[in-house]
Order: structure tokens, then C-alpha cells, then sequence
């Protein structure tokens, strides 16, 4: 949910080759994977796809009661990659001509973005998109972060947050800033395009979402539970320190709580989607290569604004562009959810990419496997 940043007629991807384990010119990668096991969260897999085929590593373990070790085909909760989801809907409906970025969000959604310097007449759904909107997001909020983040967690994790309900939340915080006037992640920016999905389609963006981009994929391991608790299987355990912040360090010796088990809305279009590394390589190859949008939608998806806070960053439309120290770009999002830190990354072509998650949320370093794989990997 938080980021660590702050269509019919497909053409579909070739069949990958089967994975195989850690070897060979993908060594740096599994060490990386290794060694952000052994200082914080307590299992990770990573899947490459590139010119050579499939690979896989994985490192730790995915129970820890039973102690069984990850695997390529287990699901797990992405966090912010829903962003890009949502995002590549909003664009093929603008393809469609059913809405157009310029719209201001207050004529999708009239009088709902309003108080505290909030006004939806002067917002944008591309300011949306690209969190230029200056609209407060709602995971800064103390107390959710101490319902949501901390031990509270354990009282109220399988409570219902409407959409509504997380906007209103945000409206009684000050702005961040006039639209346009900066940048800066907003997770209520994305539950404001999901409601704006169903009012242009009359549909949730869940269900636009499954019958655009899943299924035309073949993303089978990919769900959008809802209010549904359970993680589907196959599946491992998730796991945090509820210090009342996400992906923060974790204390020293500090308890481990076993925190698989959560009612997603909280999330919502910001952040719920549940899928595995597989399926999130399909995805990105597949958006980044032109298979889900007309050329003029991934241009402007792909239109980044800088980040201040994280040179060598910039995002565009659901989507982050990073400029590693290598000199390699790389496109794609990363995720945060309890238990739970994702990333996939692809190059601008397709054709070089990873999708990896820890099954905790501290003491995360997912950038030592990203930089491992696209500078140290073999070519």
C-alpha cells in the first residue's frame, strides 16, 4: 500500500521456459536475495524473465512453523503495484474516449474532495494518476497508522473500510500542496481513481481490472479479494513487528506477529491485489511492450515527473521510472502491505525483468536484489 518511494486482441508474451534455481550468471541476485533474508524478513523469491528464459530464486522460509521454504508459484499481497493496474484501466478507458485525464476529479465525484484546502474542481485525474494532486494521503494519518501498523492490528484486522470512508479521513488533514504545485505519493489518490472507474463504467474497478488486463493475460494467480481475509493459496505466511510503521526497522528481538490474515479494504484501489512473481513479470512485460495500451496511452503513462525525495526516480501514470547506478532503466512499482514488500521491474523493451517479495515488512533492502539482477547479472 505504501510505496517505498514515498482490451481484447492481445498480443500475448511467449510461453516462459521452465524456472530453474540459483546459478550461473544470476549468483549476485540469489546473494542479494540471501542477504536481505538473513537482516530482516523471514523468506523472499525472486523470478527473472529475459533472453535466456525463466529463473528463480528464493531464500529462508515461507512458514515459520512449519519451515517450509518459498515458492515460485506461492501468492502474496502486492501492495501499491494495484497502482498500476488501476492506472492502465484509466488509460484504455480515456483510449475509449469514456473519460479524459484533463477531467477534473469534482466531475466524476462532485463535492466529495473539498475541506482543508482540498478542492476537486481544481484536481485532475492525471494529478491523480501522478500523485501531483497534492490530496493528503491517508495511510499518514496517526491514528490509522496505529490501527493499521501496530499492535492494534491485531484488534481491528478484519474491519471493513469503505471508499467513502478513506476519503473522509484524508478531508479532515490539511493538503500537501496545490495540485500541481509538487509531488508526493498519495494512497487516497487511488482509491479516488477506483471510484472514478465505476462511475464512468458502472462497474468497480475490480471487475474492469479482471476483465481487462487478467483474463486477456491469462494472470490466474492474480485476485482482487475485496473485503475477503484469507490469502488464497498457494501461499506462505506474512509476517511483521506492528511497530505502528510500515516497512520501518524492526527491533532487535522484537516480536514477530503472524499477520497473513487481513481485510484488504483498507487498501482498496491503493494497494489490495494479491498475485505471485510469475504473474507480475506477464503483467509488466506485457503493459510495457504495448500489449494493453494504444501508443499514445503508454506515452503519456510513461510521461514521468521527478521525485525529489528519491533521485534518480520519477513516476508517471501508475508507473516508476528508475535510473540505477549501473545506467540500466528499469519501469514498474514497488508495494507495501503488512507482512509483505514487493517489487517488479522490467526494462523499457520487455524483454529483461524481475518480480520478487519478502513475506515481512522490516528491515527490507528489495534494492540489493534489483541492483544485483539488472547491473550484475549476466547480459
Amino acid at each position: 500500500m505504501a510505496a517505498a518511494v514515498m482490451a481484447t486482441g492481445l498480443a500475448m508474451p511467449a510461453p516462459a521456459a521452465r524456472a530453474t534455481e540459483a546459478a550461473g550468471g544470476h549468483r549476485a541476485t540469489q546473494e542479494a536475495l540471501a542477504g536481505v533474508v538473513q537482516d530482516g524478513p523471514p523468506g523472499g523469491v525472486a523470478v527473472v524473465e529475459d533472453r535466456h528464459g525463466t529463473w528463480a530464486g528464493r531464500a529462508g522460509t515461507a512458514d515459520l512453523r512449519t519451515g517450509r521454504t518459498p515458492r515460485v508459484e506461492d501468492r502474496f499481497r502486492a501492495g501499491s503495484i494495484t497502482k498500476t493496474f488501476v492506472a492502465t484501466v484509466m488509460l484504455q478507458l480515456e483510449a475509449e474516449g469514456r473519460l479524459s485525464l484533463d477531467d477534473t476529479v469534482d466531475h466524476w465525484l462532485p463535492g466529495l474532495v473539498e475541506g482543508h484546502g482540498h478542492d476537486g474542481r481544481q484536481i485532475t485525474l492525471r494529478q491523480l494518476l501522478n500523485h501531483t494532486s497534492g490530496v493528503y494521503s491517508y495511510t499518514e494519518d496517526e491514528d490509522f497508522k496505529r490501527r493499521e501498523f501496530g499492535t492494534a492490528f491485531l484488534r481491528h484486522r478484519y474491519d471493513t473500510w469503505t471508499p467513502e470512508r478513506i476519503v473522509r479521513l484524508a478531508m479532515t488533514h490539511q493538503r500537501s500542496f496545490a495540485p500541481g504545485d509538487g509531488w508526493g505519493y498519495s494512497d487516497t489518490n487511488y482509491i479516488l481513481a477506483g471510484m472514478v472507474i465505476r462511475k464512468v463504467t458502472g462497474r468497480s474497478y475490480t471487475d474492469e481490472i479482471e476483465q481487462r488486463i487478467l483474463r486477456p493475460l491469462r494472470l490466474d494467480s492474480t485476485v482482487l479479494p475485496g473485503t475477503r481475509s484469507p490469502l488464497p493459496g498457494p501461499a506462505g505466511r506474512a509476517y511483521s513487528k506492528l511497530t505502528g510503521e510500515l516497512a520501518g526497522p524492526g527491533e532487535p528481538g522484537g516480536k514477530t506477529y503472524d499477520v497473513t490474515e487481513l481485510n484488504p479494504s483498507l487498501a482498496g484501489a491503493a494497494g489490495e491485489i494479491v498475485t505471485n512473481a510469475p504473474d507480475l513479470n506477464r503483467f509488466y512485460r506485457a503493459l510495457l511492450s504495448g500489449s494493453l495500451l494504444e501508443p499514445r496511452q503508454l506515452t503519456e503513462m510513461t510521461t514521468t515527473v521527478p521525485i525529489p525525495q528519491a533521485p534518480g526516480f520519477s513516476y508517471g501514470l501508475g508507473l516508476m521510472r528508475l535510473k540505477l547506478s549501473c545506467g540500466v532503466e528499469v519501469w514498474g512499482h514497488n508495494g507495501g502491505i503488512q507482512g509483505s514488500i514487493s517489487e517488479a521491474l522490467t526494462t523499457a523493451d520487455g524483454r529483461h525483468a524481475l518480480a520478487l517479495n519478502f513475506n515481512g515488512d522490516w528491515n527490507v533492502h528489495e534494492q540489493r536484489v534489483v541492483d544485483a539482477e539488472f547491473c550484475d547479472a549476466r547480459p
